[in-house]
């Protein structure tokens, strides 16, 4: 493999890393929203 080829993949990695945590930060997001409307709809 050349370091061209590597730092391909390392881009790949990365930005398939990125999109991981922004779908784990917006469903954290969401089940925190959720929670909050569940206890104002519950009071």
């Amino acid at each position: 493999m050349t370091p061209d080829d590597e730092d391909l993949i390392r881009s790949r990695q990365k930005s398939r890393a990125l999109v991981t945590a922004l779908i784990l930060g917006g469903l954290a997001l969401l089940f925190y929203l959720i929670t909050i409307a569940k206890l104002l709809v519950a009071s």
